[in-house]
């Protein structure tokens, strides 16, 4: 099976600055992997390389820099038949799209057929649709949510309902990015255990955090990404390290380990 993702010395330029400065990596599928770094160290442009929404500076004639799943032209709906994407930002799309609390857990879920950020008129919902809404919801243990609308649920519940959204397909990849920003302790823990469950499943995890104690024991490949290159990549107890951590994060850090997790203190 092709990989996931190939980035041959990928280039992105974004408002005359380089953001991804030659990167290359391949991530396979099955391979639960976290990227973590800083604020401004190219995470998150790097999801959006994975989700087409930007793409690397290329050579004409030459091989493209990037594949995805093998392939180096997609047609975005067909991509997120394959992947896919939880996001805080995400989450704040649909809060600020549902002002008036109308949209329900089902219909969230049913969404993630159309790539909208609700269903509309327009759109031909089927009951097959809504039948594979409902397994999703009840695949993360949410089918209490199916009726409740975004307002009534805490930023937990609807965070859940978007997993639901994008296994709505039985995607290949579950991309997280930053997806307990916005979470209390106890929701951020829940969370976790239900990514920790579709890992366990079959579905490829892709993490991108800058919290080191998000990466659950099932993430067993961790990228370090350092003003947008690669600062290390490995076995997560091989990177997850204090000279590691310390020289991407720029500080000196102590790092622990207890049940699976890692956890980093300032020395």
């Amino acid at each position: 099976m092709p990989p996931l993702l190939e980035l041959a010395d990928a280039v992105v330029m974004l408002g005359g600055l380089r953001i991804l400065d030659g990167l290359t990596l391949t991530i396979r599928r099955g391979e639960h992997t976290a990227i973590l770094g800083p604020n401004g160290a190219g995470k998150s442009t790097l999801i959006k390389l994975l989700t087409l929404e930007v793409y690397p500076l290329g050579h004409l004639g030459g091989p493209s820099p990037m594949r995805v799943f093998g392939q180096d032209r997609w047609d975005v709906f067909a991509l997120r038949s394959k992947l896919g994407i939880v996001s805080a930002d995400l989450h704040d799309r649909f809060v600020r799209g549902n002002a008036n609390g109308v949209l329900t857990g089902l219909e969230v879920v049913v969404s993630g057929f159309f790539a909208t950020h609700g269903t509309f008129a327009h759109q031909r919902v089927t009951d097959k649709m809504r039948r594979a809404a409902m397994a999703a919801l009840d695949r993360i243990d949410a089918g209490r949510l199916a009726d409740a609308t975004l307002d009534t649920m805490s930023t937990g519940e609807a965070r859940r309902v978007l997993i639901a959204r994008a296994l709505v397909h039985q995607p290949v990849a579950l991309v997280l990015d930053e997806p307990t920003r916005g979470l209390d302790l106890v929701s951020r823990h829940a969370f976790m255990e239900q990514v920790r469950v579709l890992a366990q499943d079959g579905t490829t995890i892709l993490l991108v955090t800058h919290h080191v104690d998000e990466i659950i024991p099932e993430i067993a490949r961790v990228i370090l990404l350092r003003r947008g290159r690669v600062a290390s990549d490995g076995a997560k107890g091989d990177i997850l390290t204090a000279p590691h951590l310390g020289h991407a994060f720029d500080a000196s850090l102590q790092v622990s380990q207890s049940g699976g997790y890692y956890h980093v203190h300032m020395a």
